[in-house]
C-alpha cells in the first residue's frame, strides 16, 4: 500500500461574518480540489439550507486539500456563541488555528470565546487579518488588539509569537505585507505546512478515536467524526465504544470508513494515526466517547462543554387550528425528535414534563434554540413554544445566581445615548466606550441574559437597523432582582373565525396589528399590540351591518396599514410569561397560553395572590 502522506489538520475559528467560508472556497480552488470550470456554489461549505439563507455556519464540517504532497485536514467552525459546543469539541482534533480576524471590525467576542478555547489547549494559532482590501480597514490597530486578547488570555510565549498575514478570502490571495493587493493564497499554504507541528500520535499502539461529530446516515446509521489517536483501523475491524468511566457501552464492527476528500465523505479501506474520519458500524455510541480496540480499556479524554444558560417549553400545539398545517403532532413525535436532537448536539439538553406533553429545551441561547424549532417546522412539525427563561442557580452560600453576558455593541454615534439608557434599564453594567472609527462607537456591557431577551428587536429599531450587537456567555453571578418587560400590552381576539378588513380599519387606532383580511383566528390569539400597557380583548370578525341607506364615500375601499409580520425569533422574544407562539410549517402565531378569557382571568387571580 503506498506511504501515507504527511499530515496537517488545522481549525478555522473566527467571528460571524469575518470571512471562513469564503476563505475555505478559495483554499479549495487553488489546491486544484475543484477544476476551474466547476461550478460551485458560493460559501461551498453552508450546505444547510438555514446556513445558506442566514449567511452562517451553523455545524462544524471537515474537509481536506492536498498541496505539494502533504494532506491539509480543516475543519469550518461555527462562529456563532450559540453553537460554541461544536467549537469545544472540534479543536481537541486539530494541531493548530487560523484565527481569522477582519480588518475593520477586529477581535469580537466570539473571536476571544473561541480562541481562549483554542489557546488552553496549547495550540498555536497564524493570524490572519482578512478583507485587508476595505476601504475603512485599520490592520495595525486590529493586530494590536489580537495580541492585547492573547495577553488577557494568558496565552504562552510560544503562542505569543504567532505569524501573521494579510489576505482577501474573496478575491484568493494572501501575503506578509499589508499592502499588497493582488496574488495567490500559497504564503498560506506554506504557512499551515511550516508552522501547524504533523499529529502527535502513537502509530504503532492499539487503536483509538475520540468520537467528537455525530450524524445520522439512511444507510449507514450513526456516524461518528473524530481523530484517530492511536494505531490502523481496517474496515470490519472489531471495535467497541467506552464511556470517560471506561465502562463499555457497546462492542461492534467498523462497518464503514469514511475520508474527507474537499466536499465528498469518501469510503476507505483503512485509517491511520492522525486522520480525521467519519466511522459506521455502532448504535449507541456518542459524542465524547472513545472507541477503540477492545483491548483498550481507558478513555481518551473529552473537552468538557459549557453548561446550558436558557430554556424553553416545546409542548403540543392545542390550538383550535392544530393538525391543518403539519402532519407531525403528537407528542411522541416530538419527543423522539427532540432526543435525537439532544443526542447528535451535546449543547442541547431535553428534560420530559410529568405530564408527557411537553418538554423543556435547555440550550446556549435564543440563536440556537430558534435554528432547532425551524428546522423542525421544515420538517412537518407542530408546536406550541414558551417565552425563553434563563437558567438559576445556587452558589456554595445558598445566594441564588444568574447568567451574565457580555456585550459588545457597535453604533452610530447619535444612537450611543439611546443604547445605553436601555441597557441600563435591563440592569446592564457598561465596563467600556470607546470611538471605533467612521462615526461610529463601540461599547461593553455586563448583562444579565433575562435583561436581554427581547431587545435586540427594539434595538434595531433604536438604531434604524445600523447597529451591530455580539453577545457572549460571561459568568454566573449575583440576581439582579427585577427587570421590566414588555411595556404595551396585547389585542387578543374574542372568537374564532377568520379577520375582516371593516374590524381590522377600526382596531387600527387600537394598536399595532399582526394580522391581515382573511387570516384565520381563533379566541385567545393575539392580533396585535395595544397601544396601552393593558391586555384588550377585540373582535377582529365584526363586519358592517348592511342597510338601505348609502351616503357619498362611505363605501370607499378599506386601506389598512401593513400588519407587522413576525420572524420566529421576533415571535419568541417578543411574548410574554403567559403567552405561546404557535408554530407550524405554514404560519407562526401569537397566542395566549390559556385561551379561555375565564380561565384566564382565574389564573391571573391566583398568580397575584401567590
Amino acid at each position: 500500500m503506498s506511504a501515507p502522506l504527511p499530515l496537517r489538520n488545522i481549525a478555522i475559528i473566527a467571528h460571524v461574518d469575518h470571512g471562513k467560508t469564503t476563505l475555505v472556497d478559495q483554499l479549495f480552488r487553488q489546491s486544484g480540489t475543484f477544476r476551474d470550470n466547476q461550478r460551485i456554489e458560493e460559501r461551498a461549505m453552508d450546505s444547510n439550507d438555514l446556513e445558506k439563507e442566514r449567511g452562517i455556519t451553523i455545524l462544524a464540517k471537515c474537509t481536506s486539500v492536498e498541496w505539494n504532497g502533504t494532506r491539509i485536514n480543516i475543519v469550518d467552525t461555527p462562529g456563532h456563541a450559540d453553537f460554541g459546543g461544536e467549537v469545544e469539541r472540534i479543536l481537541s482534533m486539530v494541531d493548530g488555528v487560523i484565527l481569522l480576524v477582519d480588518s475593520s471590525e477586529g477581535a469580537m467576542p466570539q473571536t476571544k470565546f473561541v480562541t481562549g478555547k483554542a489557546l488552553s489547549l496549547g495550540l498555536r494559532p497564524i493570524v490572519v487579518v482578512n478583507k485587508i482590501d476595505r476601504p475603512d480597514g485599520r490592520h495595525s490597530e486590529v493586530l494590536d488588539e489580537v495580541f492585547d486578547l492573547f495577553v488577557g488570555l494568558e496565552a504562552e510565549d510560544e503562542q505569543l509569537d504567532f505569524p501573521v498575514l494579510y489576505a482577501s478570502g474573496r478575491n484568493g490571495y494572501a501575503s506578509e505585507d499589508p499592502e499588497a493587493r493582488e496574488g495567490t493564497l500559497e504564503p498560506l499554504f506554506h504557512k499551515i505546512v511550516d508552522h501547524v507541528p504533523a499529529p502527535k500520535v502513537d502509530v504503532d499502539g492499539p487503536f483509538t478515536f475520540l468520537a467528537t461529530l455525530l450524524d445520522r446516515d439512511n444507510f449507514m446509521g450513526r456516524v461518528l467524526t473524530g481523530r484517530v489517536n492511536s494505531g490502523t483501523i481496517r474496515v470490519n475491524d472489531p471495535i467497541r465504544a467506552i464511556d470517560a468511566d471506561g465502562k463499555v457501552i457497546e462492542t461492534g464492527r467498523a462497518s464503514k470508513l469514511l475520508a474527507f476528500r474537499g466536499l465528498e465523505r469518501v469510503p476507505v479501506e483503512e485509517a491511520r494515526a492522525g486522520d480525521i474520519v467519519a466511522l459506521a458500524g455502532l448504535e449507541k455510541a456518542t459524542v465524547a466517547n472513545t472507541i477503540a480496540d477492545p483491548s483498550v480499556t481507558e478513555a481518551l479524554y473529552a473537552q468538557p462543554i459549557d453548561p446550558p444558560t436558557l430554556a424553553m417549553r416545546f409542548s403540543v400545539n392545542d390550538s383550535p387550528l392544530a393538525g391543518r398545517e403539519g402532519d407531525k403532532v403528537t407528542s411522541r413525535m416530538i419527543r423522539d425528535r427532540l432526543m435525537r436532537e439532544a443526542e447528535t448536539n451535546v449543547a442541547i439538553r431535553v428534560t420530559e414534563s410529568a405530564d408527557k406533553d411537553s418538554f423543556e429545551v435547555a440550550g446556549r441561547g435564543e440563536l440556537q434554540l430558534g435554528v432547532l424549532i425551524e428546522t423542525m417546522r421544515r420538517e412537518g412539525f407542530e408546536l406550541g413554544i414558551s417565552r425563553p427563561r434563563v437558567l438559576f442557580r445556587t452558589d456554595e452560600a445558598g445566594q441564588r445566581t444568574e447568567p451574565y453576558e457580555t456585550v459588545v455593541i457597535d453604533v452610530d454615534d447619535e444612537y450611543s445615548g439611546t443604547v445605553v439608557e436601555k441597557m441600563q434599564r435591563r440592569k446592564a453594567e457598561l465596563t467600556d466606550m470607546r470611538p471605533s472609527g467612521a462615526g461610529k462607537t463601540r461599547i461593553t456591557f455586563s448583562a444579565p441574559s433575562r435583561g436581554l431577551i427581547g431587545y435586540h428587536g427594539e434595538f434595531l429599531s433604536d438604531t434604524r437597523g445600523t447597529g451591530i450587537m455580539n453577545r457572549l456567555f460571561e459568568k454566573y453571578d449575583a440576581h439582579k432582582g427585577t427587570i421590566e418587560g414588555r411595556q404595551n400590552g396585547v389585542l387578543i381576539s374574542n372568537g374564532t373565525g377568520e379577520a375582516v378588513g371593516y374590524a381590522l380599519n377600526s382596531l387600527e387606532d387600537r394598536g399595532i396589528l399582526f394580522v391581515k383580511p382573511q387570516d384565520k383566528i381563533y379566541e385567545g390569539m393575539i392580533i396585535g399590540e395595544n397601544a396601552k400597557p393593558d391586555d384588550l380583548e377585540v373582535n377582529p370578525m365584526k363586519s358592517k351591518q348592511l342597510t338601505n341607506f348609502r351616503s357619498t364615500g362611505k363605501d370607499d375601499a378599506i386601506r389598512l396599514t401593513p400588519p407587522r409580520i413576525m420572524t420566529l425569533e421576533q415571535a419568541i422574544a417578543y411574548i410574554d410569561d403567559d403567552e405561546m407562539v404557535e408554530v407550524t410549517p405554514q404560519s407562526i402565531r401569537l397566542r395566549k397560553a390559556i385561551l379561555d378569557p375565564n380561565e384566564r382571568k382565574k389564573a391571573s387571580r391566583k398568580k397575584e395572590a401567590a
